[in-house]
């Protein structure tokens, strides 16, 4: 048995972009070279793909969906990913390989694959294909907690998930317990999120992937651009189809479910005119 997954965790609201994450994930990650299993965590909705095995969560906050998702599956470490995460690089298949080889016999608890100007860093003397390992300055960093792609001992990641924590909360209450915590956290960059600059003095960047987050608020950002261009190249009609789709959206500032943006209301208003009785 695989010892470690790549999980996709997501939502049914947000089912637009699964072709999107997929088509570019197929593109960029070495699947066949590297043996670990694939799942993506949907909610009621099912998602057929050659890739990952499907698992439903059911409905609920963020963190009572993710926990359910992971109850389901056997693997002790989880790779995680989220929808909207486009890859725009090739992944190296060596480094992941030795990253999870080093998490397992480590027993690393958490492992960020990211760079973010967030964190202060402090080197080990590791390199990993020229890429340095460090560890995270707990004290001094921020967002210990955080959903970008990152290796996670699966019961240690369980263990952050507290009831009905929707995704914002769950990362300033998660970061405060770990900084209570104070577990050993280790970083690399292996992607770069949204052209975000390294962290650590690495001997070669060349094996440096990258991502760009395409969603904000329900909505595809400035981000998702070119690689809807991309698909509206393909020649597959249903490619070109789908890329359309993603312009409509795009450019009439629609929710991933095509609705519009809720207008925000004066909620002080709003309670008056209840109290009026209006």
């Amino acid at each position: 048995m695989n010892r470690i997954a790549l999980v996709v965790h997501t939502c049914d609201r947000y089912k637009l972009l699964y072709g999107g994450f997929t088509y570019f994930f197929k593109k960029y990650w070495p699947v066949g070279d590297i043996n670990i299993s694939y799942y993506f965590f949907t909610e009621e909705e099912g998602f057929d793909s050659d890739s990952f095995t499907n698992i439903k969560t059911g409905k609920g906050e963020w963190s009572d969906r993710l926990l359910n998702g992971l109850r389901q599956i056997p693997e002790d470490y989880i790779l995680y990913f989220q929808e909207d995460m486009w890859l725009s690089k090739p992944v190296n298949a060596d480094i992941v390989r030795q990253l999870i080889d080093f998490s397992i016999s480590q027993d690393v608890k958490l492992f960020k694959l990211s760079s973010n100007s967030v964190y202060h860093n402090i080197p080990i003397g590791m390199y990993i294909n020229g890429l340095a390992v460090a560890t995270l300055d707990n004290e001094k960093s921020q967002y210990l907690m955080s959903h970008q792609v990152s290796i996670w001992n699966k019961g240690f990641l369980m263990d952050q998930l507290k009831h009905k924590e929707h995704p914002w909360r769950n990362e300033r209450r998660g970061t405060k317990r770990l900084k209570a915590l104070n577990p050993r956290i280790y970083h690399v960059d292996l992607f770069s999120e949204n052209e975000q600059q390294p962290c650590n003095n690495n001997q070669d960047t060349l094996s440096i992937s990258g991502y760009y987050t395409v969603s904000q608020n329900a909505q595809l950002n400035k981000y998702a651009q070119p690689f809807i261009e991309e698909l509206a190249a393909s020649a597959d009609v249903t490619i070109k189809n789908y890329a359309l789709k993603l312009a409509h959206n795009l450019e009439n500032n629609l929710t991933h479910d095509g609705k519009s943006q809720p207008r925000k209301e004066d909620w002080i208003k709003k309670i008056k005119n209840r109290l009026l009785g209006r």
